[in-house]
């Protein structure tokens, strides 16, 4: 196998891989990303449902309310008693537990209107008003009448008004009581709209919650301006894979009506009353003194009904029967004062409004938005109305045309995103890390699988060639054909020859044993001397025949220092030390080998041997060490050898606890094999 088809087989074994880790992670992110979806999904309905529950809270407290009690006046106790008191809906200014909440009024059967701010009835005093409030009171009162004038809901009268300035405090004084209650806008005479034609009274109310005509679109609100909601950027892809939380469906106006009459109810109610006696022509009502008398009567209630007006107001009105005749009772809300206190409060500060924007619609217009990740309250354009849609739901009525819906602008990881990411991190880089030592490894096995078959070649062509030429001398001398000059020098050949076959076979056996993990040497402490003149015989015939010259020295101090070797085997280092500078210094001009001994400031002792020749290059003094590694190529090469005998003497001086070194030389190249020194005693395991 060549490198380009191994990088071909780890690329389709790595992408085998990968794809399918990479499926189970975006698997299993995609997993985490529903799940968190999911419980934003159920914080935003348990929110919806807490908003829910108390706008219902406070319908129910409203229902709960009388029909008395948006009179001015009621009675306390039962009527033996004759104690009148203001009503609960009298206070000023205003105070109800509805948010935004401008005032309460009531419709009569012929479209009067009235409100419990002002006396219905003119009475003998002001009932403790004074006139400061008497003036914000009715202040209040004509603007609730305007307002619901304005959105044709009652008709705007004709008021008798004294001449002179109503603000003024004296003039108010001097006022009667009947003037005074004119003054603050009671009707006495009905009278229509300039171009508007006469509508039955109350008919308006029955139209706030009916269907427009076909092919008539609803009337532009006067607040709305973000569109309706098919219109915004909102993704549905969540929802459409995911099972849709429950939502409460729109009920038409015919079923709203059918669930207001549902909860109609009965109620025993007594109410003050002027007892009217005719005098002169003259009615009770023009006089000063005016008693009254409590009546005792039964009224039949609806449930509350909720409608938008044109101008942006909300209006929350029942209907109620009372002795054949109809009344409406009702209240103005101001809509973002009554959103922002019911939704708006309830939604800050949650952990759904730090990821989702709350959409406030009516019959699908966007009435208002609460912005999650906004510093302000509300959003007024629909290109920040983005998002994925979370939840969505209606109301319960008479809230039913009010929708909520929560975007998500970014959803947060799941609890165990985390843990996806690291894992799909060290995957990723265990792949990679793995892919890279894989390609390593399969270089290096094809280089090694090259080098053995080099080496196999090379020992081949080692064994061959001074076999045949010992063959071929010793068949020449055998016969004869030599004379006795040349004799000596065939002999020297064939004894030369016969030991490069000896080398070569150690090390070749030497290398068997090591590749074996067997004990290939056996250490013994030996002095740096001994050891040099050990190996001065078995290295200057063979640096002598092939023409160089040896010098051989040694210290004195490291020649009585003892090391722990193994004789055979550092005999067996320097050989091939040597002949690896004999082979590559052979055409140097100075053919010189020098082996030296050293102690060294450290106590170790370093055995040097030097070249004259042209030296290792940079870029193969750690590779020359290799077993089998030639710097030379196989075709071209024009020295011998196996490329064994460096990577042996490694070998064999790291089992001998030793080191060796390169260094270049100019001219040459010298290799430094340094041992540790030891006492003469001791006697060091051979285990490598």
């Amino acid at each position: 196998m060549n490198p380009k088809r191994l990088r071909l087989s780890l690329l389709l074994f790595f992408l085998a891989l990968l794809i399918p880790t990479v499926a189970l992670i975006v698997q299993a992110y995609s997993q985490l990303k529903w799940e968190a979806f999911h419980h934003h999904q159920v914080v935003a309905e348990e929110l919806a449902g807490r908003i829910d529950e108390e706008l219902r809270r406070l319908i129910e407290r409203e229902e709960r309310r009388p029909f008395t009690d948006y009179h001015f006046l009621v009675v306390e106790g039962d009527t033996a008693s004759n104690f009148l008191q203001r009503s609960p809906l009298s206070t000023f200014p205003v105070d109800s537990a509805i948010p935004g909440l401008l005032g309460f009024f009531q419709v009569d059967s012929s479209g009067r209107f009235s409100s419990p701010l002002l006396p219905q009835r003119e009475g003998s005093n002001l009932y403790g008003l004074s006139l400061t409030e008497l003036k914000e009171r009715r202040t209040l009162h004509q603007q609730i009448q305007r307002i619901l004038s304005d959105n044709r809901l009652v008709q705007q009268r004709r008021l008798n008004r004294p001449k002179g300035d109503l603000n003024s405090a004296p003039q108010l004084a001097a006022m009667k009581p009947a003037e005074m209650v004119a003054a603050s806008g009671e009707p006495e005479a009905d009278g229509e709209m300039p171009g508007e034609p006469q509508m039955q009274a109350q008919a308006a109310f029955d139209l706030l919650n009916s269907a427009p005509p076909p092919g008539k679109k609803e009337k532009k609100r006067a607040t709305a301006g973000l569109g309706r909601v098919e219109d915004l950027k909102l993704e549905y892809s969540y929802k459409q894979q995911m099972p849709t939380a429950p939502m409460a469906k729109m009920a038409p106006s015919v079923s709203r009506s059918r669930a207001a009459k549902s909860r109609l109810r009965k109620e025993i109610s007594q109410l003050p009353e002027a007892m009217e006696r005719v005098e002169g022509g003259l009615s009770a009502a023009a006089d000063d003194a005016v008693e009254l008398r409590i009546s005792t009567f039964e009224s039949e209630i609806d449930g509350f009904e909720l409608s938008l007006l044109d101008s942006g107001h909300w209006v929350l009105f029942r209907k109620v029967w009372r002795a054949g005749e109809r009344y409406i009772q009702g209240a103005l809300i101001e809509q973002e004062r009554f959103a922002n206190g019911v939704i708006g409060a309830a939604f800050r500060g949650t952990a759904t409004a730090r990821m989702s924007d709350l959409i406030l619609a009516h019959r699908g217009e966007v009435l208002l938005a609460f912005g999650g990740q906004s510093d302000r309250d509300y959003l007024s354009s629909t290109r920040t109305l983005s998002g994925a849609l979370l939840y969505q739901t209606r109301l319960s009525a008479p809230w039913g045309d009010l929708q909520l819906l929560f975007s998500i602008r970014e959803l947060p990881p799941g609890p165990g995103a985390g843990v996806v990411y690291w894992v799909a991190a060290i995957l990723l880089l265990v792949l990679c890390i793995g892919f890279y030592l894989m390609y390593r490894l399969g270089l290096r096995q094809i280089e090694v699988a090259g080098q053995q078959q080099n080496f196999i070649s090379a020992v081949s062509h080692e064994l061959k060639t001074p076999l045949t030429s010992i063959r071929m001398y010793s068949e020449m001398l055998r016969e004869g054909w030599v004379n006795e000059e040349k004799r000596r020098t065939y002999y020297d050949f064939i004894h030369d020859e016969s030991e490069r076959l000896s080398r070569l076979i150690n090390n070749v056996l030497q290398l068997a044993r090591m590749t074996r993990n067997a004990h290939p040497v056996e250490l013994k402490p030996l002095t740096a001397g001994n050891l040099v003149d050990g190996i001065r015989s078995k290295v200057s015939s063979m640096v002598e025949r092939t023409g160089f010259e040896l010098e051989l020295s040694c210290s004195d101090d490291a020649a009585t220092t003892s090391i722990a070797v193994d004789e055979d085997g550092f005999s067996q280092i320097i050989i091939n030390l040597v002949d690896n500078a004999l082979k590559f210094s052979a055409k140097a001009e100075r053919h010189v080998v020098e082996i030296s001994c050293l102690k060294r400031q450290s106590g170790e002792i370093s055995f040097s041997v030097r070249d004259y020749g042209p030296g290792v290059p940079a870029n193969q003094m750690k590779k020359i060490f290799r077993l089998f590694y030639r710097s030379e190529n196989e075709l071209t090469r024009e020295t011998v050898g196996t490329g064994i005998g460096l990577g042996l003497v490694n070998q064999l001086v790291a089992a001998m606890n030793g080191k060796v070194d390169l260094l270049n030389r100019r001219p040459g190249a010298e290799f430094i094999v340094t041992f540790p020194c030891v006492a003469p005693a001791v006697y060091p395991s051979a285990e490598t």
